[in-house]
């Protein structure tokens, strides 16, 4: 920093020199010294042609530097565009909100009922997106959960596929039921339009047949009390068959996925 000061106006070294040396000869009187050899040096060691020269690179010195950072803003600034792109504004959303059945658990997603309804829509070049929000292993106080995060954005058609999980744990069915209301009351307190699908399902008597039973009429019950389209039971001509079922019994092949995909169809396109 010292070098450059005095390469731009010149030779200052002998003027910092004398001020040291008059502010410890003369401690009694400093200022009186100060001005005159520094005046002095000005005079006697001022290089215009070096002055001139060092404020020229300066100032291109500045210019590069202030390009160069525009251009990292401006590189900045594309990249978070890249990131963000823009989606169609009169694109209309689908959402399917579930558990694994809708997370096409061990196939791949494009294969499971939800991609395959996108293939669907694209087919008849329908302007919809299909927003899968399957999670395995999730049960409805889940879903209850995790819900705002997915309203974000208005679904102008919303699948509920959830309870699956509660049944085979053993859950209060009055805690389930609850959760599938305040999940429907939920989505239509924030966009009263958005039309409703509930998934109806059935599960194995592994906690016996009264709660098996009970499981199955609770669907209905609350697509009757909260007036949502009902698909009577999301895995008709699927469940139960071991060729259509992983080996897990519980989640479709692909050829189970595109049965699944037949039945839920003509719900969904009576909604569109």
């Amino acid at each position: 920093m010292c070098y450059a000061f005095c390469h731009c106006f010149g030779d200052f070294k002998l003027s910092f020199v004398k001020l040291y040396y008059y502010r410890t000869f003369y401690p009694e009187n400093p200022f009186g010294y100060i001005v005159l050899p520094f005046t002095l040096a000005i005079t006697m060691h001022f290089n215009p042609n070096r002055f001139f020269s060092s404020v020229f690179v300066l100032f291109f010195g500045l210019a590069l530097v202030s390009c160069s950072e525009k251009k990292v803003e401006t590189t900045q600034a594309e990249a978070i565009s890249a990131k963000t792109p823009e989606s169609k504004s009169d694109e209309k959303i689908i959402l399917f909100y579930g558990n694994s059945l809708t997370a096409a658990y061990g196939i791949d997603p494009e294969d499971g009922f939800a991609g395959l309804t996108q293939q669907r829509i694209d087919s008849l070049g329908m302007n919809y997106k299909v927003i899968n929000g399957g999670l395995s292993g999730e049960t409805t106080a889940g879903g209850l959960s995790r819900l705002d995060w997915f309203l974000e954005d208005k679904p102008d058609v919303f699948v509920l596929e959830l309870g699956g999980n509660d049944g085979l744990r053993g859950i209060n069915l009055t805690e389930t039921k609850s959760n599938l209301i305040k999940i429907i009351e939920k989505v239509r307190s924030k966009y009263p339009d958005t039309k409703i699908i509930l998934a109806g399902m059935q599960i194995p008597p592994n906690m016996g047949q009264e709660y098996a039973s009970e499981f199955t009429a609770m669907y209905p019950a609350v697509a009757e009390e909260k007036d949502v389209t009902l698909i009577p039971f999301l895995l008709e001509n699927v469940g139960g068959i071991p060729e259509l079922n992983l080996p897990d019994g519980i989640h479709p092949t692909e050829e189970g996925h595109q049965i699944v995909f037949e039945t839920i169809w003509p719900y969904i396109e009576n909604k569109m």
